[in-house]
């Protein structure tokens, strides 16, 4: 029986990149080139000048892909998500009453015997 041998995938845990773009900003690059496909589709349905329709598409191509490349070369591969989430929490908590924060019907230690 020939020994076999295969090749050790070195690659674990590593994130996807195709050129230049990592992780999440590939589906974005694809969402944003999908949606410029469709703005030109419903342009030639209504029958703008193909030419007019046509420099339209490839200004917004250009225009998606710089901005994708640019957050990418921004935030890195899991930046965006981080300073997305971080817009979403509260500069500051306010109470005016420690009420809420105390467990209805327990004694919280008054009036021990």
């Amino acid at each position: 029986m020939p020994n076999k041998s295969y090749p050790i995938n070195k690659g674990i845990n590593r994130s996807i990149v195709f050129r230049g773009l990592k992780g999440q900003y590939i589906w974005y690059m694809g969402g944003a080139m999908f949606g410029v496909m469709i703005l030109y589709a419903i342009m030639y349905v209504c029958g703008i000048n193909t030419y007019i329709s046509l420099l339209l598409t490839v200004v917004l191509a250009a225009a998606a892909m710089t901005a994708v490349y640019h957050l990418s070369q921004t935030y890195g591969e899991h930046g965006l998500t981080k300073a997305m989430a971080a817009r979403q929490l509260p500069r500051l908590v306010k109470s005016t009453s420690r009420a809420k924060f105390i467990k209805p019907g327990v004694n919280n230690g008054k009036n021990a015997k």
